[in-house]
């Protein structure tokens, strides 16, 4: 049953997937999921106030430490928090670290809101996916069982059948497309209680015929060099593309429609 609630503030905290990338805008910024879901909560509640402490390339001990006591102190109604997917990423990933650090986290965010929302992050179906899947499952039982011992909701986008079609990501094949973030506001949207705008927004889109060979060769010798070789690039240097980024939104302030 939706309820209609009220929530006057909400804090992003995360990562690349929620500063918004790809979600690309015409004057060069990023819109994303959380953008999306602040403005629909603000229409309906004067004086509404959005952060957004998000930055891409984040691991979660520097979500921990850079962006967790921050959303804290700003006590919020709502807070949002994705973290990580990027640890699973790695070669070498501690998953006993990661598992301890995002429940520091939460024990942290928990009593500073009203809501905590968690996520299932979604996953690109394909080889990736495949290879990192015990993981990411692994990271997302983490998530189910830190909800239930501190009264948080978690918006299950993994298991959307829609969020998994390669249409709905973007050519770097890391982030969605701005109809992908758009199922993604929804989602937390109605998580949180709200009224649905889209009830079919888990429905996978209509099926097409799949591009040819040579053009998805093709697709992917774009995509190892614009993508990949740079992403290895940055791991075997040990820098991010977040390195020097300042936060998408750093305070909590009136969010202008």
């Amino acid at each position: 049953m939706h309820t209609n609630p009220t929530h006057s503030s909400l804090v992003a905290v995360g990562d690349s997937f929620t500063e918004g990338m790809s979600d690309l805008l015409t004057d060069g910024t990023y819109r994303g999921w959380a953008d999306l879901l602040a403005a629909r909560m603000a229409a309906g509640t004067p004086g509404f106030r959005y952060a957004n402490l998000a930055v891409r390339g984040k691991l979660i001990q520097q979500i921990v430490d850079e962006q967790v006591d921050v959303a804290a102190a700003m006590e919020p109604d709502v807070i949002t928090l994705v973290g990580g997917l990027n640890d699973t990423l790695r070669p070498k990933c501690d998953m006993g670290r990661v598992r301890a650090l995002l429940e520091e986290a939460v024990e942290r965010l928990a009593p500073s809101c009203k809501q905590l929302v968690l996520m299932r992050s979604p996953g690109r179906r394909g080889p990736v996916l495949e290879r990192f899947r015990p993981r990411m499952e692994e990271l997302f039982a983490c998530v189910d069982e830190l909800a239930d011992r501190h009264d948080a909701i978690v918006v299950d986008l993994y298991g959307a059948p829609s969020l998994g079609d390669p249409r709905l990501w973007d050519v770097d094949r890391l982030h969605l497309t701005a109809e992908g973030h758009r199922r993604v506001a929804e989602a937390v949207w109605q998580t949180l209680g709200y009224e649905p705008e889209d009830t079919e927004w888990r429905t996978p889109m209509p099926t097409t015929l799949p591009p040819g060979w040579v053009m998805r060769r093709a697709a992917d010798v774009r995509f190892a060099r614009q993508y990949l070789l740079p992403w290895i690039g940055r791991r075997l240097t040990g820098r991010s593309s977040g390195d020097g980024l300042p936060p998408k939104r750093p305070e909590l302030l009136p969010y202008e429609l």
